[in-house]
């Protein structure tokens, strides 16, 4: 199922690495926040090479929802008691840069990629206390927000947050224009990272310093993002004959649905859940089952022309995780966790990123850090994570079935689940997914799933 953002976008093709070679930065994934880093570090006179195991913005940055805001649910009130003023200021400041950043590259490299300012909502049906909080906190920290009632969703609301000048586009009609100033090698898959040499099949890149953003790290140990990390599954349809909103809309409340407007299509998300964990046993009991259903009742006549879902990698305490990947490797970064904030937060990576391989002072980056302080929040995460993969390694352990093949994810063994939804076999540990026929569709896994008989042969 293909996006609305792939449906009327074409990117140019790029040969794969032509063999061994040498560049300063090696940068893995060439999606939004692989594109973004590898430009700004040529600005700053530093050669990146990318490397892409498809092609150009073929992971998460066509599934977005490509909203480019400062306004990442309840997240100030929470990070001003938790990591304090400085830290959380430092966010909001590096979030609400990006967005003016985006509408400058878009101006001067005259991008035609739909850019609009617009204001960003959170809603609540059921109360405001929450709201009020937010709204205070992120006034607090130079956001111009404000607390109010009125709204223009097709129902009542108890109270909404407003996120002034923010901004949506299309992703892959930027993605396009700014590939076109960096070196990309696709078809480029990397498999394996050892020091200072990132090895593929198509050749080694030796490195100096060495960027993973390609939306899960491939790599367990160090880092250990595997423990880190959980992934979700939300869902897109795009209607026809729903009303156009002048917002972008995500609701708190239990449902947590999002709103959108493209073009003439309303953009209607929501029903997400973990990677792996389906909600009902039978189509139409998960993700687009209830936006079809909630579609009908906020939009009667209203009709499906699009449907998509993404991938999100959530971090143990909601913060993504952007900087030096671990105290072992000084010449490795990462950039993951983006949660369902994808399109700013790739831009502040790229900002962050290369102020720190170029040796520049960069203030913001505590907040980001991939080593700051754990919280009691992410404490209570990382139980319930760990609880996930212990029970998917234990089915590890019951037959596999009477099918050909082994429902086991190759990352680390855990028994995937069927998602019929996708009609994809997803591994609730976290997060690869394959196809019916075991073929890889989504990392941190590397290979296809065993087929029985497999091993024997290739012994």
């Amino acid at each position: 199922m293909e996006s609305v953002w792939t449906e009327n976008s074409r990117i140019r093709r790029r040969e794969p690495l032509p063999g061994d070679m040498e560049a300063p930065v090696a940068v893995i994934g060439a999606g939004l926040a692989g594109i973004l880093t590898a430009y700004y570090l040529k600005q700053a006179g530093i050669r990146a090479v990318i490397l892409e195991a498809d092609r150009i913005g073929s992971g998460q940055t066509r599934n977005t929802t490509a909203k480019i805001t400062s306004q990442h649910n309840l997240i100030y009130d929470r990070m001003i008691r938790t990591f304090g003023r400085r830290m959380a200021e430092h966010y909001a400041d590096a979030n609400e840069a990006a967005i003016g950043e985006y509408e400058r590259l878009i101006l001067e490299k005259e991008i035609d990629c739909d850019f609009a300012r617009r204001p960003a909502f959170l809603y609540s049906c059921t109360g405001t206390e929450l709201l009020k909080r937010e709204a205070e906190a992120a006034e607090s920290l130079g956001i111009k927000a404000s607390f109010g009632t009125d709204c223009e969703l097709p129902f009542p609301v108890a109270g909404a947050v407003r996120f002034e000048h923010q901004a949506s586009f299309h992703p892959l009609k930027f993605l396009a224009q700014m590939a076109e100033e960096v070196e990309v090698y696709e078809q480029t898959k990397v498999l394996k990272v050892k020091d200072g040499r990132v090895e593929t099949g198509r050749g080694t890149v030796a490195a100096e310093h060495i960027v993973f953003t390609a939306h899960f790290p491939f790599i367990n140990v160090p880092g250990y993002y595997f423990a880190r990390m959980y992934q979700e599954r939300s869902y897109v349809t795009a209607l026809e004959g729903a009303k156009r909103l002048e917002g972008m809309y995500l609701g708190i409340d239990g449902d947590r649905l999002s709103f959108r407007a493209c073009g003439d299509m309303l953009l209607l998300g929501g029903g997400s859940h973990r990677t792996g964990v389906n909600k009902g046993n039978r189509a139409g009991e998960c993700g687009y089952g209830v936006l079809r259903r909630k579609a009908q009742e906020f939009y009667p006549g209203c009709r499906e022309v699009l449907r998509w879902s993404a991938q999100d990698c959530m971090t143990l305490d909601g913060l993504p995780y952007v900087g030096r990947f671990s105290r072992r490797k000084p010449g490795w970064y990462v950039a993951a966790g983006f949660g369902k904030w994808g399109m700013t937060t790739a831009m502040v990576s790229a900002r962050i990123l290369t102020a720190l391989i170029s040796g520049r002072d960069c203030p913001e980056a505590d907040i980001f850090s991939p080593q700051r302080h754990f919280t009691v929040q992410a404490a209570k995460e990382l139980a319930v994570h760990g609880a996930y993969t212990v029970k998917g390694l234990a089915k590890h352990l019951l037959p596999a079935g009477n099918g050909s093949l082994i429902p086991n994810c190759p990352h680390m063994g855990c028994r995937l689940e069927w998602n019929p939804e996708e009609e994809s076999y997803d591994c609730p540990c976290h997060g690869s997914r394959f196809d019916r026929e075991g073929h890889l569709i989504d990392g941190p896994a590397q290979t296809d799933c065993e087929r029985k008989g497999e091993n024997k042969r290739n012994k």
